[in-house]
């Protein structure tokens, strides 16, 4: 009685938990709800969610997943309540035996062979997820002989001498997927943001090169594209991420330290302590707090992008180039974050955007209003990425005469709640400089002229990291 009354529903809620996040994640982030690792962020995105969504809508659901819960329970309960009844009398025991039976041997065939289209299909067992879950746990806290072996680094010996000494910025742009150039629903809503980068190119007497890399994560967990990057080693979970930060590897930024330039990260949506930048070797890491935004609150990650490139202007950049280092710049994005806002309003005058009034009123009070909307985040979406490729090109407008390498990248692809299912991996890598070597050197690396990559992507992230460092050489250096 008390197993069938009190640990078998428990047992069956746990199942169904387990049923709904192998089904939901997917479907939501286009990847593995990886419940080691995930678990630990659940709390820095209750606190994103709770400035982006009104409170009472936050009440409302957490009320009705405890009512789920509870329903499920019940039911489940009073289920294996009566299943343990009958099972006490022969006939019934006979007939469900039976039934059990058919319904096994019906759900093997359906593996082993194929299972007609008119038919319901069996779900597939939750047991197999929650052994990969066991798995993941092991790789973590297991023997090490379970930790992931990395691949080789890149050879970080050639010089940075087709630099020059200008600054490069890499900028990873949140959530900057080809869905924005490959789903038509989306592409549209950016026609214009995208046609005044290019013009903000020409107008600067610029050059771009645009190409496809597949990132090695769908829809979140942004560090493992920034550090596959950062490091040229691919690095696609939690594991090898802790597995390289133990390493003490050689990175493109000690690579840029040792050729004289000075490494700064900005991070505006660094809140908290972060310990991987011991790994990293930052020069400088300007997270949220020593950015000083004194402006509205544009959602949880509440700095906007402008202000982050106006500040690292104003606070490393705004000295003349001969009376300082040159900079290498590690520039992750937010206003791209899931939930994709509110935006703030593009301000043409970036002086003012380091004011405690960066805003006329009526602007920032329409761009507040403009909540995201949870059921759909698409128009969420195209608004963030628009004001993306404004910001960029008001940037690029503001150092016209600037010798910058700006590299923007996107991390992954938006979650499949935008993307949708099945959506590739693959992102865009734009190159804005000036014609010469380094631009040269990318469109020999397959790299095209332009905003507008084109398929088959040029390979994996990682593998970017050799080609920017061939191209940034010196000519008849070693090739890196």
């Amino acid at each position: 009685d008390v197993l069938s009354r009190r640990v078998l529903p428990v047992v069956w809620v746990v199942l169904v938990a387990g049923r709904y996040l192998d089904v939901t994640a997917p479907g939501l982030y286009g990847r593995e709800f990886n419940l080691y690792w995930d678990s630990q962020h659940l709390g820095a995105v209750t606190a994103m969610l709770a400035r982006a969504v009104p409170a009472w809508l936050i009440a409302l659901a957490a009320a009705s997943l405890l009512a789920l819960v509870s329903v499920i329970y019940l039911l489940s309960r009073v289920a294996f309540g009566w299943l343990g009844a009958s099972i006490a009398s022969s006939g019934p025991r006979r007939v469900m035996g039976a039934a059990a039976a058919v319904l096994v041997l019906a759900a093997s065939a359906q593996h082993v062979a194929a299972w007609p289209a008119n038919l319901p299909a069996f779900a597939d067992p939750v047991t197999p997820a929650y052994v990969r879950q066991a798995r993941f746990v092991l790789g973590m806290l297991g023997p090490g002989s379970l930790r992931p072996a990395l691949g080789a680094s890149p050879d970080f010996a050639g010089d940075l001498g087709g630099l020059k000494g200008a600054d490069v910025l890499l900028v990873f742009v949140e959530s900057y997927g080809a869905v924005t150039y490959e789903t038509s629903a989306i592409a549209d809503g950016l026609v214009a943001g995208r046609a005044d980068l290019a013009a903000a190119v020409a107008d600067t007497g610029r050059e771009v090169v645009t190409a496809y890399v597949d990132s090695p994560t769908f829809g979140g967990s942004s560090w493992l594209a920034h550090l596959s990057l950062i490091s040229g080693v691919e690095v696609r979970d939690q594991y090898a991420y802790t597995s390289l930060m133990a390493s003490g590897r050689e990175t493109m930024i000690t690579n840029f330290a040792r050729r004289g330039y000075r490494t700064v990260a900005l991070m505006p949506g660094m809140r908290q302590a972060w310990p991987e930048g011991a790994f990293y070797r930052f020069d400088q890491i300007y997270g949220h707090d020593l950015l000083e935004y004194k402006g509205p609150q544009f959602g949880w990650w509440s700095i906007p992008d402008q202000y982050a490139l106006a500040k690292i202007d104003a606070v490393e950049r705004a000295r003349a180039a001969e009376a300082r280092s040159p900079l290498f710049i590690v520039f992750p994005t937010s206003t791209t974050h899931a939930p994709f806002g509110p935006v703030a309003p593009y301000q043409p005058d970036w002086a003012r955007v380091l004011t405690a009034e960066p805003f006329e009123p009526a602007d920032a009070e329409r761009a507040l209003a403009a909540t995201p909307n949870l059921i759909d985040l698409r128009p969420s979406y195209v608004r963030a990425m628009a004001y993306e490729y404004t910001t960029i090109a008001g940037y690029l407008r503001e150092h016209a005469r600037d010798d910058m390498v700006l590299i923007a990248i996107g991390d992954h692809q938006p979650p499949a709640a935008v993307s949708g299912r099945g959506a590739s991996w693959s992102v865009p890598v734009h190159v804005f400089g000036r014609r010469g070597q380094v631009i040269d050197r990318l469109i020999d690396q397959r790299f095209r002229p332009g905003l507008e990559p084109l398929r088959p992507s040029i390979g994996p992230m990682h593998a970017l990291v050799p080609m920017l460092l061939q191209a940034f050489g010196t000519i008849g250096s070693s090739d890196n």
